[in-house]
């Protein structure tokens, strides 16, 4: 049984102050709890229920583990249906991106992305075509929100997600910065070389105006039909499977 106060400095962790100051992190569900399990993460405690025992991995014995009841778990969730399994994990503090991690390859650069679903996605997308760096504007959503992780499916895990001041970013970019606005060059006509970093926009405002400057090659994906625009995850999506696409990694 948990204590009042232990269930309140859990459920503070949903928001991002506390966060912050605890520098810990809600992850559910039994297959993403077992993800972090298995990654570079440190997960410092793991609170399941009897239903979800027999399905987690063996946990390590320097992880502290709770059982608890299904009343005490849907106190502590998040989710409208919880998963029988909570960890808090140790939000990790990454090295600077230096040049020679940028200069490997392509990264995702997002202007104030707000949704943390969209984020999420844009994590799990990133790893399925194996990027390693996923780079945020300070005005960015958390990618620890707990709509975020659950989001990822696991693939948060995996990558690194990185804060930074993104218009000194692809100011002093030693790679090109391709944008991907409206009215650029076709995505499909486009040769993007072996590196680069991708600028995705805000959900509402694209991509901002002191970032606009530094782009290198403006990149549009064609429009068909009538639609006003695209989800930014969606248009993550569609940038990494033509940079796989053309780079012959398929």
């Amino acid at each position: 049984m948990l204590s009042k106060p232990q269930i309140r400095a859990i459920t503070l962790l949903q928001q991002k102050k506390f966060r912050k100051e605890q520098g810990l992190f809600i992850v559910e569900g039994i297959k993403s709890v077992t993800e972090f399990l298995h990654s570079d993460y440190s997960v410092q405690r793991i609170y399941y229920t009897t239903q979800a025992a027999a399905k987690l991995p063996k946990i390590p014995q320097n992880i502290k583990s709770v059982k608890i009841d299904d009343t005490t778990l849907a106190r502590i969730s998040s989710l409208k249906s919880p998963q029988g399994v909570l960890a808090l994990v140790s939000i990790p503090d990454y090295p600077p991106l230096t040049t020679d991690v940028l200069q490997k390859g392509f990264h995702l650069v997002l202007d104030d992305i707000q949704d943390p679903g969209n984020l999420g996605t844009i994590i799990r997308t990133a790893e399925w075509f194996g990027l390693k760096h996923v780079i945020c504007s300070i005005g960015s959503v958390d990618a620890y929100n707990p709509k975020t992780v659950q989001a990822s499916m696991g693939s948060l895990a995996r990558m690194q997600i990185h804060y930074t001041d993104i218009v000194k970013l692809v100011a002093y970019s030693p790679i090109p910065v391709f944008g991907a606005v409206l009215d650029g060059n076709s995505i499909y006509d486009t040769d993007f070389g072996e590196q680069g970093l991708v600028v995705l926009g805000n959900e509402g405002n694209g991509i901002g105006p002191a970032v606009l400057p530094h782009i290198t090659q403006h990149i549009t994906i064609p429009r068909i039909g009538q639609a006003e625009s695209l989800n930014v995850a969606i248009s993550a999506a569609l940038f990494c499977a033509e940079l796989t696409r053309k780079r012959g990694n398929t």
